[in-house]
């Protein structure tokens, strides 16, 4: 059968269709960790991080391990130990490369997240309409503002955080996590949505630098045209100069030696550092130009020290719709996401740098916005002339204003210039110092206009790299070395020109605000829904969210967009649904699994959804065996509980028809969810074979078999050991995961299903008898019917009567292990025996079990081979590994001594159980040897004996070091070793299972196909 060729990567030194095997030269390179760690070499390879890397992996080396047709056939022909060396992206071996630390520098959570965040949430908002907000909200509706603005991108948060530490976060920012996480669908809608949020932002942030300016040019007496026009003009210009500098910078970069592209990133994370010190000084400032005793000309303005009167005046609202124009300030939570390509560890970094940057700018908008409540009263002329007399009595609108000296009443028919209500620049004259609240603003303005306009086209680039909509495949092209998306800054450049024409900063705000809110109802559905799917992909290493907690953040920010704009609410929601039915219909040819693939039970690579074929029998034969295989699939895939009716067809099919509706039945009786099949064959492994290559429906295809252990194989005969060893052989060659199962007492109860069966049939007859009138006796025609069923019945309860009291407790004990996967695990462990590299089937199969309810008492404890004196540095990298992974174990324990030869004893057992088996050909000459090889091609030559003897050992080896390790343990995961075809025979194969597994608590010898179901990628 030829290899089907599915894009994954083989040797180039293995070629299948060769007739002969490929000749390996004799001084290829020895991986010391494999000799090291096992005592000789062998294809295999020890599990590495190197092999979970993708294709286009820039975080570190990747390497190809070995595919499993490799392992299987490579020796085929002949039985040569040398074997070629595993194929990596850069020539080298995977085990002795070192990982180089050349490339761009990345940022840690404080300058990559936490600056970042805090820079674009103290944006244009702080200083520039904070006060108004408070003026026209009043303090008290104004705190609810800014805690549900916190509420909102809190919850977002945690659901960010959740998704972030699910996988390595790469570039793309909120577009990739959503659509990593929801798939392509909503994924493309809220990409192009939130692009496009981005690009309005800029315009928004560059306005509000605007109206600074045209404030500055008010005071000297140098408008252009008019305050509306000169935002406009000045708008225009800033975006050119923001968008020159942005391209200049990707230029001057390209030019430049590595080093000196390390000094480039140096000196952006300086200029950001200094921009934040200007907030801060600006911020504090603020705090301090409370405290200075007012002037007579700051009072005619509205300004005054603290006052009770005053805060309790500006408690009450005066307007109630401003939730939308301040929303945009905490918008600026995604800056650490948006970067998470250029982030040196995202998963760490996103939660801590987001959470604590909502932190601490809530607390400061809250202490800025009350400190200034407390001082400045809502309307103010700014007139030195409106003093008045103490004599006069208070009344109308300006009550407190009158009490503190100052007559403010004629704000009440004509707008004012001054007050928290009328003047958008009061901070800068509450402030000691006003320029440095000037600086601050340009600071905040400009760095978030520029942090917008550099963000908003990589989020488009990443979009249009996954071709959703082709129609933008155009802005996908990058340019120089890093890739940039020069056409996507074109594009940024002129949305945001079209909404600078705007000119108003509280007509730009509410559609921020709108878009953003969609962007965060989405992350926190994706990650609501990605918890409900139960998807065995779904591990966050962040554990501080709840799945009910997003989706009443998903529920808020769809509320929220209502109550601002219903008519802007239902427009964003139109799009997003044309934009999704496009893609539903389109079907883009993305590779990622979802959670909404996983909820509708459609399995994805990513996924990894186990698939599981167990070959059972009849549903109730092997309890245990399906119990296991129920654990692993229930709520995550497939489940078949497999059955071969051996014999003529004629003969079979009756059997099998009537067993079909019977064992289905009894499934769901039981609440397993498993579908039961059967197939009639005139052998067991044709049967088998039929089943794993026709089992299934497209993607809900069986991807991993599940047996149980043979225990008779010494007694069963040659036949019967052929033909168990040979569907081992077909799943391999099928590249189906392997699952073999052993346990002490045995796994078939059929004899004792069929015991229970007739003892039943018998006394129901017995019952209808009795019942029958005339103490049975009928008459007519049924009379002859019915006494032969008595003898019928006479003949069950002989059959049926109690066994010897030594097979009655051998079947008790056979009853109870059968049901040992069905009751709730005692709290113990579950070791994980992980010594080959096998695309991480045989963590995945345990991890699963951790999470089912009857298993939760039970901890991971993983075992791997290690290379003597070298033992922490090995736990480390498996424990960086595990975190990758995001499985949590109790223990990590690193065996330095599988190299050691088993104890006398341990051989001895395995030569005598094998001994009945053995050619002992070595003692002949030539042409006896040859004639003995040809009577019985089964047995094992003295040849493969020497040949195979140090794998042998390890088998005996590792069974000593399982028995010394984990005696105790509720159940044994251990790797399979591969029997490769017409190498290794059949009796030879069947020994290294016997003796791996023997005297243990029920094992698992687990072997994947080679194809990684783990990824540290969402």
């Amino acid at each position: 059968m030829e290899k089907l060729n599915r894009g994954e990567h083989v040797n180039s030194a293995y070629d299948s269709n060769l007739d002969e095997p490929p000749v390996y030269e004799e001084h290829r390179t020895v991986r010391p960790s494999v000799v090291s760690a096992f005592g000789h070499d062998t294809l295999d390879r020890l599990p590495n991080i190197d092999f979970y890397r993708n294709a286009g992996s820039v975080s570190g080396h990747r390497a190809v391990r070995p595919s499993l047709q490799e392992l299987h056939d490579v020796f085929q022909k002949n039985g040569a130990i040398s074997v070629p060396d595993t194929v990596e992206d850069d020539e080298e071996d995977v085990e002795s490369a070192v990982p180089t630390d050349k490339g761009p520098v990345k940022f840690g959570w404080i300058r990559g997240v936490l600056i970042r965040c805090m820079l674009n949430i103290w944006g244009v908002m702080l200083f520039i309409r904070l006060s108004w907000i408070f003026g026209q909200a009043g303090w008290g509706l104004g705190i609810v503002v800014i805690l549900l603005s916190c509420v909102v991108t809190t919850i977002t948060g945690l659901s960010m955080s959740a998704i972030c530490t699910n996988g390595v976060v790469r570039g793309g920012g909120a577009y990739y996590l959503i659509s990593r996480s929801l798939g392509p669908e909503f994924g493309g809608s809220i990409g192009l949505i939130f692009a496009f949020a981005n690009a309005v932002a800029v315009s928004m942030y560059v306005v509000g630098f605007s109206e600074t300016v045209v404030e500055l040019l008010k005071e000297h007496a140098a408008i252009m045209v008019d305050e509306l026009n000169d935002i406009r003009i000045i708008g225009c210009i800033t975006v050119v100069l923001l968008l020159a500098i942005s391209i200049a910078g990707m230029e001057w970069e390209a030019k430049v030696e590595d080093n000196s592209g390390c000094w480039i990133i140096s000196e952006f994370v300086s200029a950001q550092i200094l921009l934040l010190i200007i907030l801060l000084v600006a911020i504090v400032n603020v705090f301090v130009g409370t405290f200075i005793p007012a002037t007579p000309e700051k009072k005619s303005q509205g300004i005054f020290n603290y006052n009770s009167k005053i805060f309790l005046e500006n408690f009450t609202p005066d307007f109630r719709e401003v939730f939308a124009i301040f929303f945009p300030a905490a918008t600026g939570i995604l800056a650490g996401a948006n970067i998470s390509g250029d982030l040196r560890d995202p998963q760490a970094a996103i939660p801590k740098g987001t959470l604590l940057a909502i932190l601490i700018t809530a607390i400061t908008y809250l202490g800025v916005a009350l400190a200034v409540s407390a001082c400045v009263v809502r309307d103010a002329t700014g007139n030195l002339t409106d003093i008045i007399n103490s004599s006069i009595p208070c009344n109308g609108t300006s009550i407190v204003a009158c009490e503190l000296g100052y007559d403010f009443s004629s704000c009440a028919d004509t707008k004012c210039p001054y007050g928290l209500l009328n003047n958008n620049q009061m901070m800068t004259f509450v402030s000691g110092f006003g320029p440095l609240i000037i600086a601050g603003t340009f600071s905040a303005t400009l760095s978030s206009a520029l942090a917008s306009l550099v963000s908003a086209p990589k989020v488009f680039q990443a979009l249009c790299k996954d071709n959703i909509y082709t129609i933008l495949h155009f802005f996908a092209k990058g340019y120089g070395k890093n890739n940039e998306p020069i056409r996507g800054y074109v594009l940024t450049f002129f949305i945001s020109v079209a909404f600078i024409l705007v000119g108003n900063l509280n007509t730009i705000a509410p559609i921020i605000s709108n878009f953003f809110l969609a962007s965060y109802a989405l992350i926190n559905f994706s990650c609501f829904h990605a918890s409900y799917a139960k998807s065995p992909g779904w591990r966050p290493a962040y554990k501080y969210y709840n799945m009910w907690l997003s989706l009443v953040g998903a529920l808020l920010c769809c509320v929220v967009m209502f109550v601002i704009n219903w008519w802007a609410a239902l427009l964003t929601y139109a799009i997003e649904i044309l934009l999704y039915i496009y893609v539903l219909v389109k079907k883009p040819d993305v590779n990622w699994g979802s959670s909404t693939q996983a909820v509708t039970f459609v399995s994805a690579v990513s996924n990894a959804l186990p698939q599981i074929l167990a070959l059972t029998g009849s549903a109730r034969a092997r309890p245990a065996l399906l119990d296991l295989a129920h654990s692993f699939s229930k709520n995550y895939g497939l489940c078949l509980t497999c059955e071969v009716f051996v014999g003529p067809r004629s003969e079979a099919l009756e059997e099998l028809n009537a067993g079909m509706e019977k064992n289905q039945l009894w499934l769901r009786k039981t609440k397993r969810k498993a579908f039961y099949a059967a197939v009639a064959c005139d052998s067991f492994r044709e049967g088998t074979e039929s089943l794993l290559q026709a089992s299934g429906l497209g993607r809900m295809k069986p991807n991993t078999l599940m047996v149980g252990f043979q225990r008779n194989w010494r007694t069963a005969g040659a036949e019967s050991v052929q033909s168990y060893v040979g569907i081992l052989h077909d799943a391999f060659d099928f590249e189906y995961g392997t699952v073999l199962l052993r346990m002490n007492e045995g796994l078939d109860v059929s004899h004792i299903v069929e015991a229970e069966e007739d003892m039943l049939k018998a006394a129901k007859e017995q019952q209808d008898n009795e019942m029958m009138p005339n103490g049975g006796k009928s008459k007519g025609i049924f009379r002859k019917s019915r006494k032969s069923s008595r003898q019928v019945l006479a003949t069950r309860v002989s059959v049926c009567g109690p066994p010897p009291p030594q097979v009655a407790k051998m079947n008790e004990r056979l009853s109870e292990a059968s049901s040992q996967f069905r009751k709730k695990q005692p709290k113990g462990t579950i070791d994980v025996w992980w010594l080959f590299d096998d695309g991480g089937l045989a963590l995945l199969l345990p991890y699963i079990l951790t999470t089912r309810k009857k298993w939760k008492d039970c901890s991971l404890r993983i075992f791997i081979a290690g290379q003597p004196g070298r033992t922490e540095q090995d736990k480390l990298e498996m424990k960086s590994l595990l975190q990758k992974f995001r499985i949590k174990c109790t223990d990590i324990n690193v065996i330095d001594d599988i190299h050691v030869q088993p104890s006398p004893n341990s051989l001895k057992k395995l030569e005598e159980m094998i001994e009945p088996f053995c050619l002992h050909e070595g003692s002949k000459d030539t042409a006896q040897a040859e004639a003995m090889r040809k009577e019985h091609p089964w047995k094992i030559t003295d040849e493969e004996l020497s040949s195979f003897e140090e794998k042998t050992n390890l088998q005996i080896r590792l069974n000593e070091l399982l028995q010394e390790n984990s005696k105790s343990a509720n159940l044994i995961i251990v790797s399979m070793p591969i029997a490769r075809k017409e190498s290794v025979s059949d009796y030879l194969y069947m020994a290294w299972l016997d003796i791996l597994t023997k005297d243990l608590p029920p094992t698992l010898l687990i072997r994947g196909n080679h194809k990684s179901v783990l990824t540290f990628y969402s």
